[in-house]
């Protein structure tokens, strides 16, 4: 294959960027830069920017709002996104429930809920994971009773991600306990205002509340709300975790923390010139754009190998490496601040907003509460292990 751009793509490249930085307001850009995104409005107003000019969702199909686009289009619009400092999208509704409604939901669900999810109108969140089915998800116990024209659902759901701003819930429910357990799964969308739903924020190590755990108590839900049939939610939720997992490397996204790094770097003073200087940070900074470019030219190769719409299981080695670069990434910054990323103040929001009143730079503070919420990425997404596996049987045939 050539890794290089087409003059065609260098074009659609050019005019992704012109848009991204002229239309997505500046001040929404800076704090996304900084880590300091103000949710939800941040993301609502994005959002609804680049779904007027209908560029939002690009991947779901055509006739719900995507684009018909290549997969090396796809790959350029993520990059870009990443490299203006375009706030990420709501991953629930542009990359999850919104394909899963296009795909296995019905018209009136198309038509009731596909608008309103592509724009953000409506903030849906994620109902997987229970306390005691994470990696092993097929093993959830919330049951819906089907009675008369509703289920009736009870249980509890964890780790729901920026639950606190969500007005529904998509769910994974058992519906039939009798079957092998990921026979009896079925998929329902919930609004959260239904009588029976508590939400309680979970405190992260970061200090922040950006999960939550929702608990369900005889709540009814109208049986048109079942997406799909019932009994067929684990190929729904296959179906979805592999939209999940597209773009997951966020390369782009780690280009822009090293050059940060750099910039950094080069303004802190040291007897020997700038910290750019010390070998020990330099030497780690070529050795992770080494890295990066490794697994830039190996997304490149997944990216022109899924041409035929199939989905590339060599994704998992982008899954893989791509969360360890983040991690990397984000250690370098906090070794960069020094002791100045030690002062930390406490936080009540999704992102790491909070800074103390001492003489150290906000900066500097939030390095630490970000690298300590990035040991999630090499969980969410299908953890390490998991993806080891796949590589194991599905890449190298072991």
């Amino acid at each position: 294959m050539q890794l290089r751009f087409t003059p065609e793509e260098e074009a659609f490249r050019t005019e992704l960027r012109e848009f991204f930085t002229t239309e997505i307001p500046e001040d929404i850009r800076r704090r996304n830069a900084e880590g300091k995104t103000i949710y939800p409005d941040d993301i609502v107003t994005t959002t609804q920017i680049l779904n007027k000019r209908g560029i939002a969702v690009p991947a779901w199909p055509v006739e719900a709002g995507g684009q018909d686009w290549t997969p090396v289009q796809h790959h350029i619009w993520r990059e870009e996104m990443a490299l203006n400092f375009v706030p990420d999208l709501l991953p629930f509704n542009a990359g999850m429930v919104g394909p899963v409604i296009a795909h296995f939901g019905n018209d009136a669900q198309k038509e009731r809920f596909l608008p309103i999810t592509r724009n953000l109108d409506l903030w849906w969140c994620q109902g997987f994971s229970e306390p005691e089915a994470g990696s092993d998800l097929a093993s959830l116990k919330t049951r819906a009773v089907r009675d008369g024209d509703h289920y009736v659902v009870n249980g509890q759901k964890t780790w729901t991600t920026l639950g606190q701003y969500a007005k529904w819930i998509f769910m994974l429910v058992r519906t039939d306990p009798d079957v092998k357990k990921q026979a009896g799964i079925s998929f329902l969308l919930i609004d959260l205002d239904t009588p029976g739903i508590e939400m309680r924020p979970i405190q992260l190590i970061d200090g922040g509340y950006e999960v939550n755990e929702v608990f369900f108590s005889d709540v009814r839900v109208p049986v048109e709300n079942l997406v799909g049939e019932e009994n067929q939610g684990w190929t729904i939720a296959k179906f979805l975790l592999g939209n999940e997992r597209s773009g997951i490397a966020r390369v782009g996204y780690t280009k822009t923390k090293l050059a940060r790094a750099k910039e950094l770097a080069s303004g802190i003073a040291t007897p020997n010139g700038t910290l750019l200087d010390d070998p020990a940070i330099s030497s780690r900074l070529a050795d992770l754009e080494n890295q990066l470019l490794a697994l830039e030219i190996t997304q490149l190769r997944v990216v022109a190998g899924s041409a035929n719409g199939k989905q590339n299981p060599a994704s998992s080695l982008l899954k893989l490496r791509g969360s360890e670069l983040q991690q990397q990434a984000m250690e370098l910054l906090a070794d960069i601040a020094g002791p100045d990323s030690l002062p930390v103040a406490g936080v009540d929001s999704a992102a790491a907003n909070g800074t103390a009143d001492v003489d150290s730079p906000a900066w500097a503070q939030l390095t630490v509460p970000t690298y300590l919420n990035y040991r999630k990425v090499t969980i969410y997404g299908g953890s390490s292990e998991v993806q080891r596996q796949i590589i194991d049987k599905a890449v190298l045939g072991l």
